[in-house]
């Protein structure tokens, strides 16, 4: 079954996509972050009035990877000049290791050639292995580093990865 990418426009959708969040960042991160700045960040940036801001006023665009009817994942990003700043990608625990990653990311890469956009950037938590792996793989190379500080006590300490887009889709 494929892979689709509807975007997130409804109430209902940003509501799914916070229920997701919070699932995801509580599995995940809670072993890199811990749980205190998990719960703090999913607040801050993915809860429901968070995505809707995000959405509403502050130029982002939320998709949904659905295989069928069943959600695997999300991502959300922003168009900034002649780059795309991706986000936010995540899947689901039970949907990880079976390609959805490839299909967002080829999906992405055709948003860029059709908006004519060169470049995708990320930022990713250091010790998060797996993804930089991952985003390695699909053709990001580290940049630099950022240390940033998003309140209450905490930080951000990643690394920034950027992938070149060809003109046009291969």
């Amino acid at each position: 079954m494929e892979l689709t990418f509807p975007k997130v426009e409804t109430h209902e959708d940003i509501a799914e996509v916070a229920m997701l969040a919070a699932a995801i960042w509580g599995e995940y991160y809670v072993a890199l972050i811990g749980q205190d700045q998990v719960d703090y960040m999913v607040e801050k940036y993915q809860s429901l009035p968070a995505i809707t801001a995000q959405i509403g006023h502050q130029g982002y665009e939320y998709y949904l990877l659905r295989r069928g009817s069943e959600t695997v994942g999300y991502m959300g990003v922003k168009q900034e000049d002649n780059q795309l700043f991706l986000s936010k990608l995540y899947i689901d625990k039970r949907h990880r290791g079976k390609g959805y990653a490839n299909h967002a990311n080829a999906f992405l890469e055709q948003l860029c050639v059709n908006r004519g956009l060169k470049r995708i950037w990320l930022t990713v938590n250091r010790e998060n292995s797996s993804s930089i792996a991952v985003y390695e793989k699909k053709g990001f190379r580290k940049v630099r580093e950022q240390v940033a500080d998003i309140g209450n006590g905490y930080v951000m300490d990643d690394f920034v990865m950027e992938k070149d887009i060809p003109a046009s889709a291969e």
